[in-house]
């Protein structure tokens, strides 16, 4: 199956408590950052015939996020996004991920972001 044909699960929006920041002083204290995962199915939804074991568990996901955002600070959301790829890739049976990270940090704009994906 294609990227561009594969069955997807999107994760919207998902709030991520981390430290974060360049400064200690910004990593010192916590943020939520947000994020837009789209994770590529192996197979099609129709074939997993209503059985949770057939496909990803998207609760289990965001909670292992949220952990994995929280374990230790970081100073780029690049990194915690390339973190966040290796990880789903390594731990659940999708065939790619694309994620986008999102910061609310600077004056003037509402966010910043991070893109990627990866197969």
């Amino acid at each position: 199956m294609s990227v561009e044909t594969a069955d997807c699960i999107h994760i919207q929006g998902l709030e991520l408590p981390v430290r974060i920041g360049v400064p200690d002083e910004e990593r010192a204290g916590w943020q939520t950052l947000q994020a837009d995962i789209t994770l590529r199915l192996l197979g099609r939804c129709e074939d997993m015939q209503d059985d949770l074991s057939k496909t990803v568990d998207y609760a289990a996901v965001a909670l292992d996020l949220r952990t994995l955002a929280a374990v230790r600070p970081r100073q780029l959301i690049e990194t915690l996004a390339s973190e966040i790829a290796s990880f789903l890739l390594s731990e659940y049976a999708i065939a790619s991920v694309s994620i986008q990270l999102r910061k609310r940090i600077l004056p003037g704009c509402d966010f910043v972001a991070v893109s990627l994906t990866r197969p």
